[in-house]
């Protein structure tokens, strides 16, 4: 029986500072493609229809925190012109009761206790 701590065919572990470097290599490399699919999610929650082609053109780098995952403050920023804004309705006098002391303002009631002494 050969004893497997001197067999050659056994892998020899890679140095720490190597791994880490490939590790880092990795993520940054699928940190634009996450980027990439959290901006949809998040488009997609916040009601928000994106034009064809936009998450493409995209900075993914943009759409990064400072720890390499995407960032929702971010991803707000860059959605911020495509959500619906609400509509702003005039202030109009006239229309229905309107309680702004004009001409046609509400009678003043007079309390039953009143009227009864």
């Amino acid at each position: 029986m050969s004893d497997p701590q001197t067999d050659s065919d056994s892998p020899e572990p890679a140095p720490a500072d190597e791994v880490d470097t490939v590790r880092a290599e990795v993520q940054r490399e699928y940190s634009a493609r996450l980027a990439r699919a959290e901006i949809r999610v998040h488009a997609a929650q916040a009601g928000v229809s994106l034009p064809d082609g936009f998450v493409e053109y995209l900075d993914a780098s943009k759409l990064l925190g400072a720890d390499g995952n995407p960032s929702v403050v971010a991803m707000d920023r860059a959605l911020a012109s495509f959500k619906p804004s609400p509509p702003s309705f005039p202030q109009l006098e006239g229309v229905g009761h309107n309680r702004s002391g004009g001409p046609f303002s509400e009678r003043r009631t007079v309390s039953l206790d009143v009227r009864n002494r």
